[in-house]
């Protein structure tokens, strides 16, 4: 297999992208932070059938980390991840530093208001404005056509569309369905961090949604109905429930195993 290039600046980033459009091609971009999986791998199979070239940042984002989270220890793997996309179509991966990313004298936030507060935004204060913040400024340094997110951030993804819109940016986000393993665990980075006991236990997040899109098909459901049939079901699972709620016709869940915070949705 061929090795695809690493772009580590900018400037290298703008040169290899101006060659494309001298040439006519349309761009995808999937950003990543890393650690990639399967279900990376079906974000660019996707992107690269839609595209004559695709673009695949890989970059963990200190802004999107909060003082008790998990930068220092989040997985770090350039050569595999490299790899793993080459084999999934894609034409260069994109690898700045955060130095590169964040020169000194940094000092502009982007933030999406409202959205940005709800859910995963309650619980990770400034979450949303880093990863705001950073996927602008990929999007203004790759100039995609199209740029392509998986729908387990669901919010995320939600709140970068809100963005786009709002700033009249010209790319367009492709939503890509979750990939899951066997067992129904979605794909995660941070699945790496489970210890073999908890990663059996795991999958119990998506049988708790299951229970909750039962109760919501009940004719006198409600939202916080559905919310406690989530709960119900994981209780005595191993896992503590961070919150369960119905939002943008989805059933969103987040939940602790262990030190390891887990999300997951289901369309409703």
């Amino acid at each position: 297999m061929t090795l695809i290039p690493v772009v580590r600046t900018k400037k290298a980033l703008a040169r290899l992208v101006a060659g494309w459009r001298r040439q006519g091609l349309s761009v995808g971009f999937v950003p990543t932070m890393g650690a990639l999986h399967p279900g990376h791998a079906a974000l660019v199979k996707r992107a690269s059938r839609e595209n004559d070239r695709t673009i695949v940042s890989v970059f963990v984002n200190p802004l999107q980390f909060g003082p008790n989270e998990d930068y220092g220890r989040y997985p770090r793997a350039l050569p595999a991840d490299r790899k793993l996309v080459a084999a999934a179509g894609a034409s260069a991966v994109y690898a700045p530093s955060a130095a590169e990313m964040y020169p000194k004298g940094f000092h502009t936030h982007v933030e999406v208001e409202g959205i940005s507060d709800l859910y995963c935004g309650k619980y990770r204060p400034g979450h949303f404005r880093g990863v705001a913040t950073v996927v602008l400024k990929l999007f203004n340094q790759v100039r995609a056509d199209r740029a392509y997110f998986g729908e387990k951030d669901w919010q995320q993804v939600r709140i970068l569309e809100d963005m786009i819109r709002d700033l009249d940016m010209p790319v367009e986000i492709v939503r890509v369905p979750i990939v899951r393993e066997a067992d129904g665990l979605a794909l995660s980075s941070r699945n790496a961090y489970l210890s073999p006991a908890e990663r059996r236990a795991a999958p119990a997040l998506r049988a708790a949604l299951e229970a909750g899109r039962k109760e919501a098909r009940r004719p006198n459901s409600r939202p916080e109905t559905v919310a406690a049939a989530v709960r119900r079901a994981l209780a005595g699972t191993g896992l503590k429930v961070q919150y369960a709620a119905v939002w943008d016709g989805r059933l969103l869940a987040a939940a602790y195993l262990g030190k390891t915070r887990l999300i997951d949705n289901l369309p409703l």
